[in-house]
């Protein structure tokens, strides 16, 4: 299966386990409940445990909430370790989008620290746990986005909002290029995906700081984006189809709408040695190294 049209055609997910960030609305909860309507158990990682049980129980039996804040990276390191079994797939799906410079608990910028480094954590300290795949929900954003490796908390140069979120999801790309790389150097069969939902109808508000576009985005999304339901295709297509490591998925109809199948990703995204900088740097910031590094844990 290496095109999606409908969550009824994934195969059946009895005995698999899933764990998917901000998974109690949105995207996430679309494909939670669809992993679970075929029979895998669902772990929503997510901030606010009291939603994450509501979720829980709108799905149905099978699912349960966990705290995860990926602001905070004690609080990645908390749920990992409450994570003791092999699991099948880790599936990287929160986000999040600020009109103004906030920081983390860690003192990152804030979009870059949720959708990038709290993500990149979160799979070093549960890598040896992940039998399947790892899944990394990224935008298509990323097509004109670019990464200063130099300022990636933009201390020095004017905060823009949208070129700060784009930066996060270049940098998941780069995330899942490099990680299958170090996957397939240790002879590992998981497989490190990404997956973008296209113009999606999800709650999620795109805050410029360009008040025009905010607004016009506002009222154009319900009109012409596709719901939850559709917008998660592309995810589950990474999760569960006929996909190569290092593959991203989306929407086939111009990247916006459509059946989710294999689609193109930018230049900057297949930069070999920009992805290994990346990666050391994240390393560094968060304190963490995964066990297909060489280099002990710290």
């Amino acid at each position: 299966m290496n095109r999606l049209t409908s969550p009824a055609q994934l195969p059946d997910q009895t005995g698999r386990t899933a764990v998917i960030t901000g998974a109690n609305s949105g995207i996430g909860l679309a494909t939670a409940a669809a992993l679970a309507a075929k029979g895998a158990r669902v772990v929503l990682a997510v901030r606010d445990v009291d939603k994450g049980r509501t979720a829980a129980r709108t799905i149905g039996a099978g699912v349960e909430a966990r705290r995860l804040d990926l602001s905070s990276l004690a609080s990645v390191r908390e749920f990992a370790a409450g994570i003791g079994e092999p699991f099948d797939h880790l599936i990287n799906n929160a986000g999040t989008m600020t009109g103004t410079r906030q920081v983390t608990a860690d003192g990152f910028e804030s979009q870059f620290g949720v959708n990038h480094l709290g993500h990149f954590a979160l799979t070093n300290l549960l890598i040896d746990r992940i039998t399947s795949r790892v899944v990394t929900v990224t935008s298509s954003a990323h097509r004109t986005a670019t990464i200063d490796v130099d300022d990636l908390q933009w201390e020095r140069r004017p905060y823009r909002p949208l070129g700060a979120y784009g930066q996060s999801k270049l940098a998941n790309l780069l995330f899942t290029v490099e990680l299958q790389r170090l996957l397939t150097a240790a002879g590992s069969s998981v497989l490190s995906t990404a997956a973008h939902p296209g113009w999606a109808s999800t709650g999620f508000t795109i805050t410029s700081g360009n008040r025009l576009l905010d607004r016009l985005s506002a009222l154009s999304t319900p009109l012409l984006a596709h719901g939850p339901d559709r917008g998660a295709l592309p995810t589950l297509l990474a999760t569960a189809g006929d996909v190569a490591g290092g593959s991203l998925t989306g929407p086939g109809r111009f990247g916006v709408r459509g059946p989710a199948t294999v689609v193109d990703r930018s230049a900057a995204a297949d930069d070999p040695a920009l992805a290994r900088r990346l990666w050391s740097t994240s390393e560094e910031l968060t304190h963490t190294t995964s066990s297909l590094d060489p280099r002990p844990s710290t």
